[in-house]
């Protein structure tokens, strides 16, 4: 599968010490099927007048003895699940990679409001059902990153 990630950098060696913690789905190296989505998401920094780039890889087909959990949608299991990543909950499901939508603006808004306790999770459930996932993939595993992530190439935006 073909992989892209966003950054200052080009990132021919990833790891998972350099990510942020309680991100969607836990401190991990993230990464999208989508290219114009990386690209979106470089815009960040070109804004603030950084060097962007857009690091390709590919995902081997087959990653066996690594637990990968896939969400569908924006639903109750993902909700529950972005809820405890983003809290740091030491509770979370453990996996070695997780793919699924992003908590965009629109997406991060509705959270943000049932995470404040301002709306329920019916009511939060009810906002996501009409929204398309784009994708990320977080790989939350170092050895899965070393083993089966096969860095392509970084293209400056």
């Amino acid at each position: 599968m073909r992989l892209y990630h966003a950054s200052t950098l080009c990132v021919e060696k990833p790891d998972v010490l350099h990510s942020r913690d309680k991100l969607d789905f836990g401190r991990g190296f993230y990464l999208t099927s989508i290219r114009e989505q990386a690209i979106r998401y470089s815009e960040r920094f070109t804004r603030r007048g950084k060097d962007a780039f857009i690091n390709e890889y590919e995902l081997d087909e087959e990653t066996p003895g690594f637990a990968i959990k896939t969400f569908e949608s924006y639903d109750e299991e993902w909700l529950d699940y972005v809820t405890l990543c983003r809290r740091g909950d030491i509770n979370a499901p453990k996996y070695d990679a997780v793919s699924g939508g992003v908590a965009n603006d629109k997406v991060f808004n509705t959270v943000d409001l049932y995470f404040a306790g301002l709306i329920t999770k019916n009511e939060a459930l009810g906002r996501l059902k009409y929204e398309t996932p784009n994708h990320q993939l977080c790989i939350l595993n170092g050895n899965m990153l070393d083993r089966h992530l096969h860095f392509i190439k970084a293209e400056r935006v």
